[in-house]
């Protein structure tokens, strides 16, 4: 069972429905886990992000570098979290960090936001399409 809960009125009726159910399964025996979490971030935030990785990575070179994409959401998640690098196995360094896909609306939102400001000090323009509020 996963439902997005929007407001009380809805969450109170989805706990309901998910007692009635759970209570079933307890009283069968089975072991159940419940968890609450925020919403993580949405498809059209997934998609935005990219496009946004692509016009930075076509149009910044970092400290005499081409980064890739992938590396600049490295460099991006890395900044939002103020995240924190140890030295590799063999060599280099290692960013300890979270994963964009376990980010939430809000936290996805704010990488979004640090994006536009680093594209602006880098005259980077985004072709990406402005993001939709709900």
């Amino acid at each position: 069972m996963n439902t997005t809960l929007i407001n009380p009125v809805q969450a109170h009726k989805a706990f309901g429905n998910a007692w009635m159910h759970a209570k079933a399964m307890l009283m069968a025996g089975h072991r159940l886990r419940l968890s609450v979490k925020p919403e993580t971030r949405s498809t059209a935030q997934n998609s935005r992000m990219w496009a946004m990785l692509q016009d930075v990575a076509d149009q910044v070179t970092w400290h005499g570098r081409k980064l890739s994409k992938e590396d600049w959401k490295h460099v991006f998640s890395a900044s939002l979290k103020k995240q924190d690098a140890v030295p590799g196995i063999d060599g280099g360094f290692v960013v300890l960090g979270q994963s964009t896909s376990k980010m939430t609306v809000r936290e996805m939102t704010d990488l979004m936001t640090l994006m536009e400001a680093f594209g602006a000090e880098h005259e980077v323009r985004f072709t990406a399409p402005e993001p939709e509020y709900a």
